[in-house]
């Protein structure tokens, strides 16, 4: 059975061959936009890592990265699931000088995604990271990032609409901050995901911080890497998505971990063995600069501005049969 979900009455708010245009539109304005609010210039980024190494993102610890063996090299290289601590070791190689970052345009796999009107095994997003003083290690710092890229997607939207003004979404540049466990205690009988919704709904666009942790109720909101986002510092840009009705995740992000924060974050997750591995290494003995970053979903971007019900209406990838025939009977068109 299909899990993608039609709302009624829905059609694409643009031809097949405007979107395509708005699509390009959005990503002209959006990488401008964010490269001048959080100072950031473009470097080219890998497709693939050497598994060895310990670069390529965890993302929950469960998700198995596609690998392919490289013999004239004499390793195996991984497919990126995303760039989170690559880019961190590209702040020190590329010599980036505080209050200076980095963007790049980042194409993953991840083949155990269970695809729906919002994932894809295939992902998109530009991957940022910012190499920051010690002593913006805080949550006012934090804040004053996310409303940065907060600001930069409401530019965008009003860029789009006034080159196609059949689009009618409009962002709410107001960001509500708010932490996991606050939102448990306001919710406790709702799932983590119907928080979620319940938050979005009445505030539009929120940040929702300390994802990782464990909560009091003994779970955790969402599962975060121990090796990238300090647990304490990050969070999750949502906003409404008034298409489907629910809350849209744009992008995860946070300031990354110092050496105290990665030993306590390693132990917490059981992941002790990582300790080994060259990154873990340069990271717990001081050698890489602090950092803020995370990553902002293209096709995510592109739902939410131009107003399709799902992913495939934006971006290229492989569904399976159900998928295709319910949307082939909406009239939806997959790219």
């Amino acid at each position: 059975m299909s899990k993608t979900t039609i709302p009624s009455g829905y059609r694409m708010p643009l031809s097949n061959n405007e979107l395509q245009r708005a699509i390009e539109l959005i990503h002209q304005e959006f990488q401008h936009s964010l490269c001048v609010r959080l100072n950031l210039h473009r470097v080219s980024a890998p497709l693939f890592v050497d598994g060895r190494t310990g670069l390529n993102d965890d993302l929950n610890g469960v998700e198995r990265p596609v690998s392919f063996d490289i013999p004239d090299v004499g390793t195996d290289g991984q497919v990126v699931h995303s760039l989170a601590k690559w880019k961190r070791l590209a702040l020190k190689r590329y010599e980036f000088p505080e209050g200076t970052g980095l963007y790049t345009n980042m194409n993953a796999i991840r083949r155990d995604e269970e695809v729906d009107n919002l994932h894809s095994i295939y992902v998109d997003q530009w991957d940022w990271e910012k190499h920051i003083s010690p002593k913006d290690r805080n949550v006012l710092y934090l804040k004053e990032t996310v409303r940065d890229i907060v600001g930069a997607i409401c530019d965008t939207s009003a860029a789009l609409r006034n080159a196609f003004p059949a689009l009618t979404f409009k962002p709410d540049r107001d960001v509500y901050f708010i932490t996991t466990q606050e939102l448990e205690d306001r919710y406790p009988d709702l799932t983590p995901n119907e928080r979620e919704v319940e938050i979005c709904r009445k505030h539009h666009t929120v940040f929702l911080m300390q994802i990782g942790k464990t909560l009091a109720s003994g779970k955790r909101h969402d599962g975060r890497a121990p090796d990238y986002d300090d647990w304490e510092l990050n969070g999750d840009i949502l906003m409404w998505n008034p298409i489907l009705e629910r809350s849209f995740e744009l992008s995860s992000m946070g300031i990354r971990v110092d050496a105290a924060a990665l030993d306590r974050q390693l132990t917490a997750a059981n992941c002790n063995q990582r300790r080994e591995l060259p990154f873990h290494k340069m990271l717990l003995n001081g050698q890489l600069p602090q950092s803020i970053g995370g990553g902002i979903g293209q096709s995510r971007l592109c739902m939410l501005l131009i107003g399709p019900c799902h992913i495939g209406e934006v971006q290229v990838s492989l569904w399976d049969a159900d998928t295709m025939k319910t949307c082939e009977d909406a009239g939806i068109t997959l790219l």
